[in-house]
């Protein structure tokens, strides 16, 4: 069952990314740092799997992916630098950020000063929207567009790598998924409805 349910995804990512190829990656990882929440930890995999089969190079898929990311946290960043605070507070909202996504990400900073946005674009969620409260901060620009591009680097080849291990053994996982299938979609529904739960009660909350 799930592995059905992966080859019908693994198929339509094969489709638009290798349709696009490093200009799929780009895009895609453009939208999740304009606080789009698609998630990285499923396309950059991929685009390691894509290099596992000899159909896309390691080095381009993690560049790609990194410079993605940087393009689309420019309009992020300026869309907070401009707005400012009071203006995320009243409409993060429809971007699905709370004023607790705003309290933590302060904590941060607080705590490592501007490295902090190099380090949360290492991070799962919390990299999608960095950029806004860095903007609304005031980060220096060329240091933040500078960590946004190194720490993305990191972030994008572990996940390639990632992938590119996973389609050398895909054999190996697919056995998993015969034996665990109900198990871990039980698994994955109940991590995201309670992701979905905690960030809407945070918006709600605000």
């Amino acid at each position: 069952m799930l592995d059905n349910l992966l080859a019908g995804f693994i198929s339509w990512l094969e489709h638009v990314i290798t349709g696009w190829g490093a200009w799929g990656i780009m895009g895609i990882m453009a939208l999740e740092s304009c606080n789009i929440p698609i998630p990285s930890e499923a396309t950059m995999p991929f685009a390691g799997y894509l290099v596992s089969k000899g159909d896309m190079n390691f080095h381009v898929a993690a560049w790609a992916g990194a410079i993605g990311c940087l393009l689309g946290s420019i309009p992020s960043y300026y869309l907070g630098y401009f707005g400012g605070r009071p203006f995320i507070e009243k409409y993060g909202k429809y971007f699905l950020i709370s004023k607790k996504d705003l309290e933590d990400t302060d904590k941060w900073v607080d705590k490592y000063g501007d490295w902090a946005f190099f380090i949360c674009r290492m991070l799962p969620v919390v990299r999608t929207f960095i950029s806004l409260p860095a903007g609304i901060l005031r980060a220096k620009k060329r240091f933040f567009f500078s960590m946004t591009l190194l720490g993305s680097l990191i972030w994008c080849y572990a996940l390639v790598f990632v992938g590119v291990k996973f389609g050398q053994h895909i054999d190996a996982f697919k056995s998993l998924w015969h034996k665990f299938d109900v198990a871990i979609i039980l698994g994955c529904v109940i991590l995201a409805v309670w992701y979905v739960y905690h960030h809407f009660k945070n918006l709600k909350e605000s």
